[in-house]
């Protein structure tokens, strides 16, 4: 199976729209771009299959498949197999291409606050009272831990989140994915071949050629 994602595509036929004849022959040949296939579910809770990867900064799908399969091409693996739809918004962006899209986006309110959270408060005894990244008001208060006659409240008890720190951690949040093992790699790649072939139909001419209208 080549490596590149595209050449194995089954191909689509379908009539010439520059042409005014309906000769059952005069068909354009193209790649079926409308198929994806992706991991079968039974696979992904089994680790013996998947390795858990961090992606760098500045990494593009192609550069974990060179480091991890020894070939960019097969970076359709990588996506596939970290579930990855849409490369521009579900792979994190680089830390100067995510400081561009926020400044961009948001202008002089940057750092403006986008929500507040709690700080994470325990008492004298090291016992968790108030778990922190909650999300609250600004006014939100607590009493105190260790003196209930007084109230936790504004710079003690909440954080305030700017427009770009929330950006961020939505970004690393996208870093952490999980990919198939290199022992694996030509067994799953073998697979998906298959399931990237035509099923036996009236439309079909081959596993690889399917004829539209």
């Amino acid at each position: 199976m080549a490596s590149h994602y595209f050449s194995n595509l089954p191909n689509i036929q379908y009539r010439n729209p520059l042409s005014s004849s309906y000769d059952s022959e005069n068909y354009v040949t193209a790649k079926n771009l409308f198929i994806r296939t992706k991991i079968k579910d039974d696979v992904l809770p089994d680790i013996s299959f998947l390795r858990s990867y961090t992606i760098e900064d500045s990494e593009r799908p192609m550069d974990v498949a060179d480091k991890l399969y020894g070939d960019p091409m097969y970076d359709w693996v990588v996506m596939i197999t970290s579930n990855i739809i849409n490369v521009r918004t579900d792979w994190p962006l680089s830390s100067k291409s995510l400081y561009e899209y926020c400044a961009d986006k948001y202008g002089g309110d940057l750092n403006a606050t986008r929500f507040y959270e709690t700080r994470e408060i325990k008492d004298k005894q090291g016992r968790l009272v108030m778990p922190g990244g909650k999300k609250v008001d600004k006014t939100f208060t607590i009493p105190h831990p260790d003196n209930h006659n007084i109230t936790l409240s504004g710079d003690d008890l909440v954080l305030g989140i700017s427009n770009f720190l929330a950006e961020t951690r939505e970004n690393e949040k996208k870093r952490n994915i999980r990919l198939m093992r290199r022992e694996y790699l030509i067994g799953f790649v073998q697979e998906m071949q298959e399931e990237l072939q035509y099923v036996p139909s009236s439309q079909t001419r081959n596993r690889e050629l399917k004829r539209a209208g």
